[in-house]
């Protein structure tokens, strides 16, 4: 089971923060034997379909800088000319293939992991110097499983190819009788089919090294308990500061409705425990809004705020108790106490005049008409 240095077994999966970090450390799951079959393999067929090509080029390069000029032979910078043009044609021949081959290097190379690219991993790092972690490298079972990998790809590669030879020796005697052109066409085709075959026998060791690696790259990504702690706390937040921002976040929001209650047109109270202030703009609002609401503390905190800033109180248990559990703050009441309120709203309207006038004034309304799905017991203040 692997430990980390505090000595802890990692048996947690790696969390999705993890995996992301190790990405970005160039720290994903690599084959390197997959790496090699693909190239050997695509690498093989693009040379026998391309046996043509090359050997009509390097007849060319053969016949251009082989066939000297009687001129050139006393010509001290001659040589020189002849294998710049030829390193040239053959290097222009060649391209082709090359192109063909670093494609396939880096699609096989990002098949497995995806593609990662990070300078941490470029950087120089003095712990692999170090001779003690060396060894423990080498006889860890990563290490053991590359030691039967490399006998085992000796083993296939050593016998397949004697078995090639073999079979193909009399091919190659033959070469020596065909003329230069379909002669190097016979190479390229005889070495492409050889290919073919070694890589055929990688496809074994790809088969068995690449789950290897998956599983490998997950073990080495596993977490200790502590770890998966820690960073859900650096994710997250520490519980005390997610507290502390949560606290800070209701005395805004309680401020903000405290400062909305001397815009309220009335306040409904229960009278003690329950304090719900309404606005209602004709212009503006299709019904009234409740704009703050309370228990307790809050609800006598709403009470004085309304009485300093002369928005009436009207005591109504009943329908304070249905506005507060019946709406958010924010919201239009609902369409079932739209009789209530509107009866409530008409005496606001008719204090006002006589706050202004003078004259009667008016007697708060006592029964205002709360429905049955509304009403909120008593018991429940």
């Amino acid at each position: 089971m692997a430990e980390n240095q505090d000595g802890q077994e990692k048996t947690e999966q790696p969390t999705a923060k993890r995996l992301d970090d190790a990405r970005k450390k160039g720290q994903v799951a690599r084959s390197r034997e997959l790496n090699t079959m693909a190239v050997t393999l695509v690498g093989a067929i693009a040379l026998i379909s391309m046996s043509g090509h090359f050997g009509a080029g390097l007849r060319e390069v053969m016949t251009n800088n082989l066939s000297v000029a009687r001129a050139d032979l006393f010509e001290p910078l001659a040589m020189i000319r002849h294998l710049a043009d030829g390193m040239r044609d053959a290097l222009w021949m060649l391209a082709p293939f090359f192109l063909i081959l670093m494609a396939v290097a880096v699609l096989a190379s990002v098949a497995l992991g995806g593609f990662s690219f990070s300078t941490e991993a470029l950087a120089p790092k003095f712990e692999k110097l170090n001779p003690l972690k060396g060894m423990k490298r080498i006889f860890s079972l990563k290490g053991l499983v590359e030691l039967v990998k490399a006998l085992l790809k000796f083993l296939l590669i050593a016998g397949v190819t004697g078995l090639v030879l073999w079979l193909s020796v009399e091919d190659f005697i033959g070469l020596s009788r065909m003329e230069i052109g379909p002669a190097l066409a016979e190479v390229g085709a005889l070495v492409g089919g050889s290919c073919i075959i070694l890589a055929s026998t990688l496809i074994l060791i790809a088969l068995m090294d690449v789950p290897f690696q998956l599983w490998d790259h997950k073990r080495q990504m596993r977490m200790t308990r502590q770890e998966v702690r820690e960073e859900m706390k650096e994710t997250d937040g520490r519980p005390e500061v997610k507290s502390r921002i949560r606290s800070l976040q209701r005395e805004m929001a309680m401020r903000r409705m405290m400062d909305e209650v001397p815009k309220a047109d009335v306040v409904v109270t229960n009278p003690t425990h329950y304090a719900v202030a309404l606005r209602y703009d004709q212009d503006s609002m299709s019904a009234p809004k409740v704009v703050a609401k309370g228990k307790e503390l809050v609800a006598a905190n709403i009470r004085n705020i309304a009485a300093e800033n002369d928005v009436p109180l009207v005591e109504s248990p009943m329908l304070a108790r249905a506005l507060y559990f019946s709406t958010e703050l924010g919201d239009a009441i609902p369409a079932g106490l739209y009789l209530a309120v509107a009866k409530l709203l008409a005496y606001v309207f008719q204090l006002r005049v006589y706050w202004t006038d003078g004259g009667e004034k008016p007697r708060p309304p006592e029964d205002l008409p709360v429905p049955d799905e509304y009403q909120v017991p008593a018991d429940e203040n």
